[in-house]
């Protein structure tokens, strides 16, 4: 009897705790619809497409030994496992050789993910019977007690030095969440649950500590922080606050333990004098666990901590959205020349601020998320060839491996080039480049209730979702962010009223419509009982804007642009993998320098801007004419 009452009195405890955190969960301000339900159009669409059949699609091909890697299952993680060979140059890694076990979890998990996500946006039969085929295989490795991961029982959840526990399991479940989002497959959300909830009893709360592992290098440990993502999509389909709970706990238990990786601890966070040092792509993919803790609980620290850390992003960032990645930190500010950034952190930070907006709802956020994707991201990829930056800078005057010709101490830099896999370094920017247009394309509609859609980033796509329970269909057509012109079609069967919000950008000096509307924090509003087939057609537009970063640098920009002197270049092949997927570098045909002159005359016409600048070198004035910066190779964007 004494015992039943002892488990009586910790259930009512737990549940008394539990509904006491429950009822300080903030509100978040929007909710995410489910995954497939925003598909892309017009160019995006086109441009996913080449990625499926270029390199995101074709990875498995290209690194077939780190795809294929059983590591889930057969080849699992045991005490006697030894470390493997990755196909990488280790010269200058300073971080111990233990990472290189779990890497190839990251490895195959990151892009899956991005090849799940792709398939389904661009409905790709071929890609989801292989798809599906995978999902099938991964619930094979299913334990009877839940576990899915790649250690064996006489490791796993036991460990006092860096592992992969969570984060194998953070990059796995991501991509699993969103095919059952899709599928609605009730075998594999059970498997989800099971699995979730196995994590949850090995590192019960309160009583654990998931990241205590001892004080040296710990990046796959940090790396797992992200397992908040999972409780917090687990959240955003439940309801169950049981998942932010948690993800409370993790980000408190981080916080308190030793790590490698500390940008994000609430201590440091909270010391006026620490400046952001780490690792880029931990510094911003830690942004998300924050949010999520912040939102988890009403607490007054938290939330000022995460206004705290996101000024510190934006002083690490350029005004392209290109944050600090090359690879740490190391306390510097953004520099338009002499600080890279990693395909890995653009994609991290662009996943942060989605969330970030989601549940704060702030219109700067949303802007941000497209500079980063319409600037930075696309100004990393190879316009003419199926490949990506693993770094790039904003003034790229070479891309032969350096960083515009710096020499680095104790490293053989090789990151600024392009490649389809670049596994002499590590084979993360390509999957991380695979995930971030599906995940870009997730949270360009939002609803704010069931009676208010809202389109938070503009992109050509179609989204279908129920309003009163009602289908409404609204394809956006358009060509931005190389066009500001907008036609979004809606079809409403069921003639059903509702709210439509659409985000005014702050560059917007004013707008042509015949529509009626209002506006209301950089929201245009249309609320109105919609027809069968109705439209709204609007333009925003703009003129050039001068902006200049911290360093007095001026960029010049025209709507969600910015705009850049193409430099011609030599291409130069280096590793063939096989046809059409080459290491490429660029040697730029001049060294030519342009200085800023505040009689520019700037004018824009189809698509470019011209400008007058002084030639560096001849100490001439000429005309120059600046492109897209997604579009360009070499470049100069800052004067």
């Amino acid at each position: 009897m004494r015992n039943i009452y002892l488990i009586i009195v910790i259930l009512a405890s737990y549940i008394m705790n539990s509904q006491e955190q429950n009822t300080n969960k903030v509100e978040e301000k929007y909710q995410i619809l489910p995954f497939g339900s925003i598909k892309p159009s017009g160019w995006i669409k086109n441009q996913m497409q080449k990625d499926v059949d270029g390199f995101v699609g074709n990875l498995d091909k290209l690194v077939p030994d780190l795809i294929n890697d059983p590591i889930y299952s057969s080849g699992r993680l045991h005490k006697n496992s030894e470390v493997k060979d990755l196909g990488n140059n280790k010269e200058g890694d300073a971080e111990g050789s233990e990472q290189y076990k779990w890497w190839n979890s990251e490895t195959q998990s990151n892009w899956w993910d991005g090849y799940i996500r792709n398939v389904i946006l661009l409905n790709d039969k071929m890609g989801l019977k292989k798809v599906k085929k995978y999902v099938q295989g991964v619930l094979k490795t299913q334990d009877e007690d839940g576990y899915i991961g790649i250690y064996d029982k006489d490791l796993r959840y036991q460990f006092n030095s860096e592992n992969g526990e969570l984060w194998s399991k953070a990059t796995m479940y991501r991509g699993l969440l969103a095919y059952y989002e899709y599928s609605k497959n009730k075998k594999l959300w059970n498997a989800i649950v099971k699995a979730v909830d196995n994590v949850m009893t090995n590192y019960p709360i309160g009583t654990s500590s998931p990241f205590s592992s001892g004080n040296a290098f710990n990046g796959g440990v940090s790396h797992g922080l992200t397992f908040t993502d999972v409780l917090d999509k687990m959240y955003q389909i439940t309801g169950d606050t049981k998942y932010t709970d948690y993800a409370l706990f993790l980000y408190q238990d981080f916080s308190k333990t030793y790590q490698s990786e500390k940008d994000v601890q609430l201590p440091n966070i909270l010391n006026p004098n620490y400046k952001l040092q780490s690792h880029g792509v931990h510094t911003y993919e830690h942004l998300r666990p924050l949010i999520v803790a912040a939102y988890a609980s009403n607490n007054i620290e938290l939330q000022k901590a995460l206004q705290i850390y996101i000024q510190r992003i934006e002083n690490t960032t350029t005004l392209t959205g290109g944050a600090i990645g090359d690879e740490w930190i190391a306390e510097r500010n953004a520099d338009a020349t002499h600080t890279g950034y990693e395909y890995c952190s653009l994609h991290e930070l662009l996943d942060s601020y989605t969330v970030l907006f989601q549940k704060q709802g702030n219109s700067k956020t949303a802007e941000t998320i497209e500079t980063i994707f319409y600037n930075a991201a696309q100004g990393s990829r190879n316009p003419n060839h199926s490949c990506i930056a693993y770094l790039k800078t904003d003034n790229s005057f070479e891309m032969e491996g350096t960083k515009n010709g710096e020499v680095e101490a104790n490293r053989k830099q090789t990151r600024y080039k392009y490649s389809p896999a670049h596994q002499d370094v590590a084979v993360c920017c390509n999957p991380n480049a695979g995930r971030i247009t599906p995940y870009f394309i997730e949270k360009s509609w939002l609803k704010e209730s069931d009676a208010v859609l809202v389109n938070v980033l503009l992109m050509p796509n179609v989204v279908e979702t129920k309003i009163h329970n009602q289908n409404v269909k609204i394809e956006t057509i358009t060509e931005y962010p190389y066009q500001n012109k907008f036609t979004f079609k809606i079809a409403n069967p069921n003639k059903t009223s509702f709210t439509l919000k659409i985000r005014k950008p702050s560059w917007v000096t004013d707008i042509s419509t015949k529509e009626k509307y209002t506006v209301e924090n950089d929201f245009l509003i249309f609320d109105r009982l919609f027809t069968k087939e109705d439209a709204i057609e609007l333009e925003f537009n703009t003129k050039i804007q001068i902006k200049e970063d911290a360093n007095k640098e001026k960029y010049f920009s025209y709507g969600a642009l910015f705009y850049a002197k193409p430099i011609e270049a030599i291409e130069l092949k280096g590793k063939s993998y096989f046809t059409n997927f080459d290491d490429l570098m660029y040697k730029p045909k001049d060294n030519n320098r342009f200085q800023f002159m505040e009689e520019n005359q700037a004018t824009f016409n189809k698509g470019q801007i011209t400008i007058k600048a002084k030639n560096k070198t001849t100490n001439q004035i000429e005309t120059v004419t600046l492109i897209p910066f997604g579009k360009t190779i070499l470049r100069q964007v800052s004067f």
